[in-house]
Order: structure tokens, then C-alpha cells, then sequence
């Protein structure tokens, strides 16, 4: 059994996540997205020191290989402008892995000018939304069958709040492309998702939930020269979290072993929130992005109704 990670305390509205307990994941299967850098290798490293078996995935085949022999696991790599990769990959892990304890859905990035995968898709959307729901059903299957249950963590971001979703327009198609607008309507399908997932899955023994990891110098600005010198600058650094603080509540959200209040949430931080986007919480909506992305990413089934 997971030893509980997670002591809540009610602070008006939200609830306040603290760490108690070391969590022993001797047996358990871990795979980190976007583990190749930033939140998502610090992530690693602190399930690989509790005794989890790690699946790296990551972008870039130097910095994910180099991150696995680090810490003693298999290197896996995928590019999520592909969904054919996305495919592959997850062949690849269930092959590899009997078992799958956590999904932790960290990959993600933003472009500052708009771009399509080979998939027709606007390329944000596709690595932030389109690409881990792909994969996040396709082993949907294999977390179902952990013996201590199972968890879906997702990366969002506060940004989430600035968002708008469209269905009718979910590739930003038409003019007047804003790289900011794009990124946080994708963090807002990633809020939206995680509490279709959560109601999807309610009579099985998976949970999810999704969070904000603060403000961190990371490679998520990868394609954006003037964000990469702004984030790189010194001021820029003293000012943002490190990668180790932003996968702190990644670590915690997917090693607790009561999700009973935090099933499909939301957390700023290791704070549970309600979301300040009225779309968080329309359900039909969140039925409705749920059957669009599954046709999106050509997906025949897909869990609950």
C-alpha cells in the first residue's frame, strides 16, 4: 500500500497539500513525459531514489539516455508532433511494462508562430493535449490492471485561467495567431480532460488529477528565441522556481494514497483550486472535447460514456 503523502488542511476554499512520508515505491512502474529536462527529469530522479522503475520518455535522444543511465532506468523516446510516434511509444512501453503504476503527463511546450504537426493539427495543441490524451488511452488499460491502483497526473499551468476553447476551432485556424492565447486554452483542454478522465474512470481503481507547477526555468520555451534569452537571463532565474520545486507537486500528486477530494482537480501548487475559467467546470463541454479530441487522434474506444 502507498504510505499517505498528502495531510490536508482546509485554508478557506482550498485544501493545502503537505509533505509527510517518504512514499516506498519498491514494484511500482513510473512513466514521466518530457523526462529528458526540466520538471520532468527532476520528477524521475525523485521516483527512481524511492525505488520506482522509471520509464524516461523524452524528445531529445542525448539528454533522455543520458538521464536513464543516471539513474539506472530505459531510456524511451518519442516526438509528440507525431502521432504515429505517440502510437509506437506506447507499443513500446506496454511491451516493456507488465505493470504501470503512474502516468505523469509532463511534456509540453508552446510555439511562437503557428505551426501544424504532419497530422493536421496545430502544433501546441497536438504536444500539450492531442498527444498525452493519445497515450494516456492507450494505457488506459494497463494502469486500470495496478494491483494498488493507479494515477494520471497531468502538467498544466495557471495560465489555464486565460483560456477559451473552442470546438469549432480547437487548430487556431484564421488569423491573428497569439502563441500566449494558444498555450493557455491547451492548458485549459489539459484541466478540462484530467476531469473527463477522472468521471471516465470513477468505477475503476485510476485517478487523476493535474496541476500548476509555478513558474520554472525549464525548456518549455524551447521554440521561442526571445522567451529562451528572457528565461535565461539571471534576474529571469533568481525570480522562477527550479525544476526540483516545480516536480515537487507532480511527486506528491502521484504518490498519495487518498485522492478521494482531489479525483479530477485542479492544484496551483500543493493547493487543491477551484478554477477561475467558467469552462473548467462545464461538463458538457469537457464530454464534448473528450469525444472530439478521441476523433482527433482517430481513437475507436475510449472509457466511460
Amino acid at each position: 500500500m502507498y504510505a499517505s503523502l498528502l495531510n490536508p488542511q482546509i485554508v478557506g476554499w482550498s485544501i493545502v497539500v503537505s509533505d509527510r512520508v517518504k512514499t516506498d515505491l519498491q514494484g511500482r512502474t513510473v512513466v514521466v513525459t518530457g523526462a529528458s529536462s526540466g520538471i520532468g527529469a527532476a520528477a524521475a530522479r525523485r521516483f527512481a531514489e524511492r525505488g520506482a522503475e522509471v520509464a524516461v520518455v523524452g524528445r531529445s535522444p542525448e539528454r533522455t539516455a543520458a538521464l536513464a543511465r543516471e539513474i539506472g532506468a530505459q531510456a524511451h523516446l518519442v516526438d509528440y508532433g507525431r502521432l504515429t510516434d505517440v502510437r509506437r511509444l506506447a507499443e513500446e512501453l506496454l511491451a516493456r511494462y507488465p505493470r504501470i503504476d503512474v502516468l505523469a503527463n509532463n511534456a509540453g511546450g508552446f510555439f511562437n508562430s503557428r505551426k501544424e504537426s504532419e497530422d493536421g493539427h496545430e502544433l501546441t495543441f497536438q504536444v500539450n493535449v492531442l498527444a498525452p490524451f493519445l497515450l494516456t488511452n492507450l494505457l488506459l488499460d494497463r494502469l486500470a490492471e495496478a494491483p494498488d491502483g493507479a494515477r494520471v497526473v497531468n502538467t498544466a499551468s495557471m495560465d489555464h485561467g486565460k483560456g477559451h476553447l473552442d470546438l469549432d476551432n480547437l487548430n487556431s485556424a484564421g488569423g491573428g495567431y497569439n502563441w500566449r492565447r494558444v498555450y493557455s486554452t491547451a492548458k485549459l483542454a489539459t484541466v478540462v480532460l484530467t476531469q473527463e478522465l477522472a468521471r471516465r474512470t470513477r468505477d475503476t481503481s485510476v485517478t487523476a488529477a493535474c496541476f500548476h507547477p509555478g513558474v520554472v526555468a525549464s525548456n518549455v520555451a524551447r521554440d521561442s528565441t526571445m522567451m529562451r534569452v528572457l528565461m535565461g537571463t539571471r534576474l529571469a532565474k533568481a525570480m522562477m522556481s527550479t525544476p526540483e520545486q516545480g516536480a515537487e507537486p507532480l511527486v506528491h500528486l502521484a504518490t498519495t494514497a487518498d485522492m478521494s477530494t482531489g479525483n479530477g482537480a485542479y492544484f496551483n501548487r500543493l493547493v487543491h483550486e477551484k478554477s477561475a475559467n467558467a469552462q473548467a467546470a462545464d461538463a458538457q463541454l469537457a464530454q464534448q472535447l473528450w469525444e472530439r479530441s478521441a476523433q482527433l487522434t482517430g481513437l475507436t474506444a475510449t472509457p466511460g460514456v
